[in-house]
């Protein structure tokens, strides 16, 4: 009896710990990518200190992804797409790549271009984890802002343009010789903001005087016997910025407009932006969109990076899936659905926020540097003599909390507006006056996070106390979900001058009822047919609204994600182009059935 009990205990504890197995959260990732983003040398002059990451060029080598991104001194490694390592290379520019490109071939070498004065030497490599390169022996021009491409034929093509009057152009290298210029050039595309509402200058494609957008940011993708000639517009540092695609039988045209543009459109939520990017193709035929997202608050060259899952669907029109695309996602590894949106919800969302101290609350913008948007947020205390600050829960990047010291004493609290069960954490510091001016090593963000159901008993969530990790936007996935009212950050610890805060996000799912289904949704297009009004009733409890577009029925591949309003205005429509067009709410209990598409001609 001793050996039957003995093997049943066992049994039960084998069991039991797979059954604790089973209720691990899957792996998952958010948007902007938890990496440890170079501080910018471009702005030092100015003292304008801040983070950036842009025009990000990724491949895959030999079954690992090697990432490279603008002004960063180096590039970045990864096994799974998600955990990314920095590589300081041995041999690289003093002022950073700009604009670069990245092409591998044949999983026998890399090549790389991205020098900032726009004119030198293609490099190369066989081992880019090493960092050792070495130059062909040439000097190239236009190779900023650029995209080198060698067809299976062994054909070499450099694609560039950075532009809001001249077009996209292309020509042909030897590879074979030093990538020496064949004679073979030729002008491609150019916009046409007249037809293509999205290619319109400005913040939502509005602009008092400019109105030509810039051209940019080309790269190639060869799917299925055609080529994908994809270009950004209209400018980095604005919400619409996005990726389109023309579509040809050869590497030198003719192409055609592919009429679901933009492919990769993010307009909405809490981070914007979704061009001037790479599409790269996973070991397991998976295709994702890595692209440049507005920040623009300390300067309008600050940015970072988003990765979305990209298709083709039967009729071979390329797109992204954006939807929900700065919650969090499942990672690439997942069996069956790669990139799309976990469920999880924004469970902090307006929660009442209180915190040590405060230096400073503002909301800062700029699309030109050296003028910005400041609004100054005057110091509120509640009832119990606590500072209260709206801005790390309104969904803004560009609203942010400063502290008055970055030590151990300081901290914020969260009450969220309803109990939940939390998944993962989403950090979102911010550079106020940071005095970093360049890649700098051995930075760290240290702290830890409390739960509380009561506001008085605290359980630790997670310990980042010793961390030696550089995470801007430090993404927390939990192991297990935890329920809670209330979540406390406590500073240990960030790099730069200051301690600030521009959002920290909690997700997860709430105990509550998702919203109704939105009623009397309407459109009207405009007499410009690239505008269009869209209103809807507001839904009680809703958070906000998820609205859905496409070219058919069966092609709504488009979303913007609005919080609370219940109108918009759309000035990204092809003139041309009839629309089909639908609407969700949303809130932390989850997500309210679609409406009945609207047809839009």
């Amino acid at each position: 009896m001793t050996g039957f009990r003995t093997l049943s205990t066992t049994i039960l504890v084998l069991l039991s710990g797979f059954l604790m197995a089973q209720d691990n959260l899957p792996k998952t990732y958010c948007n902007p990518l938890d990496i440890d983003y170079t501080y910018m040398v471009y702005n030092s002059s100015k003292n304008l200190s801040y983070r950036s990451g842009a025009d990000p060029a990724v491949i895959e080598y030999r079954g690992e992804y090697f990432m490279f991104v603008t002004r960063s001194f180096g590039y970045w490694h990864s096994k799974d797409l998600v955990n990314w390592e920095f590589i300081k290379p041995k041999q690289w520019f003093f002022e950073g790549s700009n604009a670069p490109t990245a092409f591998k071939y044949k999983d026998s070498l890399v090549y790389f271009a991205g020098d900032p004065a726009g004119y030198g030497s293609i490099i190369y490599t066989d081992d880019p984890k090493k960092g050792e390169w070495q130059p062909v022996a040439s000097i190239s021009n236009n190779i900023q802002d650029s995209e080198l491409f060698i067809d299976d034929d062994g054909k070499t093509y450099l694609y560039w343009g950075s532009s809001n009057v001249h077009p996209l152009k292309v020509k042909m290298l030897n590879k074979d010789d030093r990538f020496l210029e064949t004679g073979v050039q030729k002008e491609l595309i150019n916009l046409v903001e007249e037809e293509h509402g999205w290619e319109r200058f400005g913040e939502n494609n509005f602009h008092p005087t400019l109105k030509e957008g810039y051209m940019e940011g080309a790269s190639m993708t060869k799917h299925d016997g055609k080529y994908y000639l994809q270009y950004a517009a209209p400018g980095t540092q604005f919400n619409v910025y996005a990726d389109a695609a023309y579509v040809g039988d050869t590497p030198l045209g003719p192409f055609k407009y592919m009429n679901n543009n933009p492919f990769s459109f993010k307009p909405g939520g809490f981070t914007n932006g979704a061009g001037h990017g790479i599409t790269v193709k996973q070991t397991n035929g998976q295709y994702w969109h890595f692209s440049t997202m507005a920040l623009a608050s300390n300067s309008h060259w600050e940015r970072r990076l988003a990765m979305f899952p990209t298709y083709f669907d039967k009729e071979g029109l390329m797109y992204s899936n954006t939807s929900y695309g700065d919650y969090p996602l499942f990672a690439p590894d997942h069996p069956t659905k790669p990139g799309e949106h976990t469920g999880w919800m924004l469970l902090s969302y307006r929660g009442k926020t209180t915190v040590s101290s405060s230096q400073l609350q503002v909301r800062k913008s700029t699309s030109e540097d050296g003028q910005y948007d400041i609004e100054e947020i005057e110091l509120i205390r509640d009832e119990n003599d606590q500072i209260t600050t709206p801005l790390l829960t309104d969904e803004s990047p560009k609203s942010y909390w400063v502290a008055e010291a970055n030590d151990d004493k300081q901290w914020v609290q969260i009450e969220l507006k309803s109990p939940g069960d939390i998944y993962a954490l989403q950090l979102n510091f911010h550079d106020h006056e940071s005095g970093i001016y360049t890649r700098t090593e051995g930075l760290k963000h240290r702290f830890t996070i409390e739960t509380s159901e009561d506001g008085k008993n605290w359980e630790m969530l997670v310990d980042r106390s010793d961390s030696q990790k550089d995470a801007p936007n430090a993404y927390l996935r939990l192991e297990n979900p935890k329920k809670a009212k209330f979540v406390r950050y406590n500073n240990i610890s960030v790099p730069g001058n200051n301690l600030a805060l521009s959002e920290i996000r909690v997700f997860g799912k709430g105990y509550g009822s998702v919203p109704r289904k939105v009623k009397n949704f309407k459109v009207t297009r405009e007499e410009d047919r690239r505008d269009a009004s869209l209103s809807w009733d507001k839904v009680k409890g809703a958070q906000g609204y998820n609205i859905r577009w496409g070219i058919a029925p069966d092609k709504l591949y488009h979303s913007w994600l609005i919080y609370e309003d219940t109108n918009h205005f759309m000035r990204n429509l092809d003139r041309d182009t009839a629309y089909y067009i639908s609407i969700e709410a949303f809130n932390e209990n989850g997500i309210s059935d679609q409406t009945q598409i609207i047809t839009v001609e």
